[in-house]
């Protein structure tokens, strides 16, 4: 069968749904691309929309993959504000849910995202409880922000993961007072572990964010359908006009779960089960994104990312696995973030357990600086905090699995490429 005769859809309009297409064309691709996504808007970024979008630095138009006119001008058929219900994996084909109308496929991509997690108190209902994942949730988010900076108000935000932190700094921007109650004892506990945490908790205390450590909400009061206060489970109570959930995010499976397809233990953080192409149990059917969790040969285990990148690189090289490429996905995860005057970008991967020391290169107390999990001499992960053009050295360590000197590691006048070589 050639190419024009064959159909490739691609259920999810993010940035791995949308970069997958622009990938089959690219390729050279010649058949038939569906591209279905259950959002109005054009396929999107998401980091603007807790970083420059929500701070009003950033224009609507610049959180678009691509222009409007991009898809058509490249022969991608492209749903907007359409779901799919159903995969009949025997016969190939999709179901849209608003009208039942079914499409066949030859390969199928699931780039379905994942959803915000849902705080299951009372008062969740409430008209001043927000979540964040969405554009059209920023757009509201940024009006709430400047509201809240206008009239004194006070924000509580659930978790102190990434979106918890960036949107405290973005309600601080906007001059709102803000409280975080998180359950460990230190921020970003899971991903920087106590070591880095406290640096970013000094860092937004510094402009005026309180923290309640080793709590979590139980009750969200209110009056009249608004938010008046949070409570949490040690007995405190704080003002609140209005409450963000930043708890985390699940992968969005349930079309794939209907399938049967196999999907990852939800404790090692669930999503669709993919071998090293993204190819899911079915060989017709991939997925990529952050519903992805595929088998990371670097790290020796298997890895859900929800970042940026992950979508970014994740997308082209699924598409470029539907083409019959032999292709690896063994991409190092990275992310990067922006809170008040600190920018940092993170590669690797290093949970708390998975290392035995921690090398800082720099002047931590000044926030510039690059910090290294480091196991028997191998660097796993690093992050530079504003310092830059760092990322290739530093994803040249952890890739070479090379021992290094951990003192030359910590030495800023021994040149980074010369570490470990």
């Amino acid at each position: 069968m050639v190419d024009a005769d064959q159909t490739f859809v691609i259920v999810g309009g993010g940035l791995a749904g949308a970069k997958a297409a622009e990938t089959l064309r690219t390729e050279g691709f010649t058949g038939r691309v569906i591209l279905i996504c259950d959002e109005r808007d054009h396929p999107y970024e998401r980091p603007p929309l807790s970083k420059g979008y929500l701070l009003g630095k950033e224009e609507r138009d610049s959180v678009f993959v691509h222009e409007p006119a991009w898809y058509a001008r490249h022969d991608i058929e492209l749903h907007l504000g359409q779901t799919v219900d159903a995969i009949d994996r025997a016969a190939r084909t999709v179901r849209f849910g608003d009208d039942g109308t079914t499409v066949r496929y030859d390969k199928l991509l699931l780039a379905t995202g994942a959803e915000p997690r849902r705080l299951d108190i009372p008062g969740t209902g409430l008209a001043g409880v927000h979540h964040l994942r969405r554009l059209a949730h920023s757009e509201r988010l940024k009006g709430v922000l400047s509201s809240l900076g206008r009239d004194n108000g006070h924000l509580v935000i659930a978790g102190a993961g990434w979106i918890g932190l960036e949107i405290a700094a973005a309600a601080r921007h906007y001059g709102a007072e803000v409280t975080v109650v998180h359950r460990r004892q230190t921020p970003l506990h899971s991903v920087l572990g106590p070591e880095l945490g406290q640096l970013f908790a000094d860092l937004h205390r510094e402009h005026g964010v309180r923290f309640h450590f080793g709590a979590t909400l139980t009750e969200i009061t209110g009056q009249d359908g608004m938010v008046l206060a949070a409570r949490t489970d040690d007995g405190e109570e704080h003002p609140a006009h209005a409450v963000l959930a930043a708890i985390g995010a699940a992968p969005r499976v349930s079309l794939a779960e209907a399938a049967g397809l196999e999907l990852a233990d939800r404790a090692d953080g669930g999503g669709v089960l993919v071998d090293e192409r993204l190819r899911s149990s079915d060989p017709h059917i991939y997925a990529a994104g952050d519903v992805a969790s595929f088998p990371h040969g670097l790290f020796g285990t298997r890895l859900r990312v929800e970042h940026w990148a992950n979508a970014l690189n994740g997308g082209p090289a699924a598409a470029r696995s539907m083409l019959g490429r032999e292709e690896t996905y063994d991409r190092v995860p990275y992310f990067f973030s922006d809170q008040y005057d600190l920018g940092m970008e993170y590669s690797g991967w290093a949970p708390p357990g998975s290392y035995d020391q921690v090398v800082i290169r720099g002047d931590a107390g000044k926030r510039e600086f690059i910090a290294f999990w480091v196991k028997e001499g191998r660097v796993l992960a690093g992050m530079n905090v504003n310092v830059w053009d760092v990322t290739d050295p530093i994803q040249r360590l952890i890739r070479s699995r090379a021992r290094v000197d951990t003192e030359a590691l910590a030495d800023p006048r021994v040149p980074l490429e010369s570490v470990g070589a």
